[in-house]
């Protein structure tokens, strides 16, 4: 990271539909090392309103990198996987497929779909922890993003 992506809050956007998911990951990015704002959106057709930015997301920012559960109601996760990654604005913005789904079928149909990376969810609570951590450390302080569009 340049010294300039340190003045500002690396948005994370995270379509999850548990919010027991969701506050666990909340708490593990709570602790973590990297100055971050998580943006939660309980379903597909939602995280396509944050992302184009239609209402009532028309102040959302545009994400850093996007968790992505497959499992969603009104919209497929995978639907969104694909229409992220067939849209040029929006397919540079890295994907983590963070999913219960151990379904070799959904493994491959995600990486046929460009996610960037597939993580299967522990049922562990420290064990997801870690998961969550370490998605944290390779995606926002090993990989350099890119800028945000100005």
């Amino acid at each position: 990271m340049t010294g300039s992506d340190n003045l500002r809050a690396i948005e994370i956007l995270m379509v999850e539909d548990n919010p027991g998911d969701v506050r666990l990951t909340r708490e593990a990015l709570k602790d973590g090392r990297i100055w971050n704002r998580l943006h939660v959106v309980e379903d597909g057709i939602a995280a396509l309103d944050f992302l184009y930015r239609r209402a009532p997301y028309e102040q959302a920012p545009r994400p850093d990198v996007i968790l992505l559960d497959l499992n969603l109601p009104r919209m497929d996760g995978r639907e969104v996987l694909s229409v992220i990654k067939t849209d040029a604005s929006l397919r540079i913005i890295p994907v983590v497929v963070l999913t219960t789904s151990q379904a070799e079928e959904d493994v491959l149909r995600a990486y046929n779909l460009n996610a960037n990376c597939y993580v299967t969810k522990p049922v562990d609570l420290e064990q997801f922890f870690r998961i969550v951590r370490a998605i944290e450390n390779f995606w926002l302080t090993v990989v350099r993003l890119p800028s945000p569009p100005v």
